[in-house]
């Protein structure tokens, strides 16, 4: 396969939705760890599964038997979830698709995913993290983002410094370039009225939207 666009199958819940589906299409497969779950209700079959399998049950083992595993010792310098990020970037990987980051039984593994996105999104990474029915985009120091999401989706910006220049387009709580102070609520359950846009002068940030929340129309 020659496709640059990687999807990593993570520990997080996952709901299969038509933007997901869309998000992942045509992407290469790596599984981390309990993350193989997935694969089977997104209609998939990894290139790889990698980690120390101590969630991953025999059952879960037995039904990809042909699907190269690399196993890696539970006393180990990285998570799972950043060793399938590696190795998509070690075959050629430019965009990121991390499905089931957010949410799950681990909240330290679903924040350490946020941070991660973050500085693979400052390396150059075009990275998105995915429930199915949430998606996170991180964005940082100059950049633009665009984001299809009709109207009355719910949309938060969490920062994860103080920023700076930021400006919110197409929303019900416009913003031109505001400067946030860290830890404010500021930007917390904003409200699309189509296809919004963001920039940021300086600063590290998260958008995080909910395109099948419409409680906002």
């Amino acid at each position: 396969m020659t496709s640059t666009s990687f999807t990593l199958l993570l520990g997080g819940h996952l709901t299969v939705t038509d933007r997901l589906r869309s998000l992942t299409e045509g992407s290469r497969v790596i599984a981390a760890d309990s993350g193989m779950r997935h694969a089977a209700s997104l209609g998939v079959v990894p290139e790889l599964w990698v980690g120390d399998f101590d969630s991953s049950d025999a059952a879960l083992i037995a039904h990809f038997p042909g699907v190269e595993r690399r196993t890696y010792p539970a006393a180990k310098a990285a998570t799972d979830g950043e060793i399938a990020v590696a190795e998509a970037i070690a075959a050629g990987a430019t965009r990121l698709i991390f499905a089931g980051a957010l949410g799950g039984e681990r909240s330290d593994h679903a924040l350490q995913h946020y941070l991660n996105a973050l500085g693979l999104a400052e390396d150059g990474y075009e990275v998105v993290l995915t429930s199915g029915e949430e998606e996170a985009y991180p964005f940082a120091d100059g950049s633009e983002l665009i984001l299809e999401l009709p109207r009355g989706a719910l949309f938060s910006v969490l920062g994860f410094t103080a920023l700076e220049g930021l400006t919110i387009r197409n929303a019900r709580y416009p913003l031109q370039d505001f400067n946030l102070t860290f830890g404010s609520s500021r930007t917390i359950s904003n409200v699309a009225e189509g296809p919004i846009s963001l920039s940021l002068s300086r600063g590290r940030a998260m958008l995080l939207a909910r395109p099948y929340d419409l409680s906002g129309v």
